[in-house]
């Protein structure tokens, strides 16, 4: 063990409580103090949407704290547009913080520009559709593949529960299906520990399994987007990213169902949602596993997300096709699908016995 040497980078402060955004000056004053002599400024990446509805009580919070707040609208979730974010910020003389408001596009776009700019990342997110509202990865287009890159966890989690309940319930229902493919990534993980020495964390682990089971428990609850359900799922959420800020990687998170839904995404102009194709992504892999693979479909069906192909607006080929080139996405990251990943046979049967078509 000789000069190891392992990283863990954690967020100082999560707060999650109702009709705080307005408030979010004196969570600004808690972490990063006040603004010295001089413009600082705070940089404020968001969709037009939600910049529409939230920009300005984040503005004016800041504000007067003395702070120099500036909105930089995300198109998409591009490397390139990356780049002409962090273009933009860059003629910043006092860049005090960049903070990502909205969902995975201008969250991404946010952590990404502020990991390049050495400035700290304040995640504040409108809806719950994804892990990556704390983890320390970034998940942007134009890298070759759709996979994580490292970026910057953020410093501070603000989490408005009043504005993700006006969220539109399938975007909240999608980040349950991004939890519960913990159960295969785990399994993965230790897979690739046990036949290719890869690093495994056991506590990073069981911290991304902890957050599968405490939705499972709940699945009514969510379903029905109750406060004590989104209370769970936002928990959830958060103690997934912290699992991959301990792990160092996004091995606790992100395994086998990732890689079908990151190949879906590849294949299809308009595809579901993350956590939609992660969940029935998660019914095979479950299968594949040994898993309850009926309990995860089961858990998925009550809440209304796709267990389907049909469902999930995808025809068998598509499916079969991502399943087959689903581990060649991320060669080095071994799973349940092997190193030359699944055959049309097998996958064409997989989908069958699973009942995806």
């Amino acid at each position: 063990m000789g000069g190891f040497i392992h990283v863990i980078d954690l967020p100082r402060k999560v707060v999650i409580g109702y009709d705080i955004l307005g408030d979010i000056g004196s969570y600004f004053r808690e972490v990063l103090g006040l603004p010295h002599e001089g413009a600082y400024e705070v940089y404020v990446v968001s969709g037009s949407t939600v910049a529409k509805r939230y920009y300005s009580l984040v503005r004016d919070s800041l504000s007067e704290l003395g702070y120099e707040v500036k909105l930089v609208i995300a198109r998409d979730s591009t490397v390139s547009e990356a780049e002409r974010v962090i273009e933009i910020m860059s003629n910043s003389k006092e860049l005090a913080a960049v903070v990502g408001l909205g969902g995975g596009k201008s969250i991404d776009i946010a952590k990404y520009a502020a990991s390049k700019l050495g400035a700290p990342f304040i995640s504040v997110p409108t809806v719950a559709s994804h892990d990556g509202i704390t983890s320390p990865f970034a998940s942007l287009k134009g890298f070759g593949k759709p996979v994580s890159k490292p970026a910057r966890a953020p410093v501070m989690i603000i989490i408005d529960v009043s504005v993700i309940k006006e969220a539109p319930p399938r975007y909240n229902r999608a980040g349950f299906g991004d939890i519960i493919g913990k159960y295969t990534a785990v399994r993965d993980w230790r897979l690739a520990h046990r036949l290719k020495g890869e690093y495994y964390g056991g506590y990073a682990a069981s911290l991304a399994l902890m957050s599968a089971r405490h939705v499972s428990r709940h699945v009514d609850e969510i379903a029905a987007g109750t406060d004590e359900g989104l209370r769970v799922l936002l928990e959830a959420l958060v103690s997934s990213g912290v699992a991959m800020c301990i792990a160092g990687s996004t091995r606790p998170a992100s395994g086998s169902e990732h890689l079908f839904a990151h190949a879906v995404t590849m294949l299809v102009r308009d595809p579901p949602l993350h956590g939609e194709l992660v969940g029935l992504g998660t019914i095979m892999m479950s299968y594949l596993h040994g898993l309850k693979w009926r309990k995860i479909r089961s858990m998925l069906e009550r809440l209304g997300l796709p267990t389907t192909a049909a469902e999930a607006g995808l025809d068998e080929d598509i499916v079969v096709k991502a399943l087959v080139m689903a581990a060649s996405i991320r060669p080095e990251r071994y799973t349940i699908l092997g190193e030359r990943g699944l055959t049309e046979e097998a996958a064409r049967r997989l989908v069958r016995v699973t009942r995806i078509v």
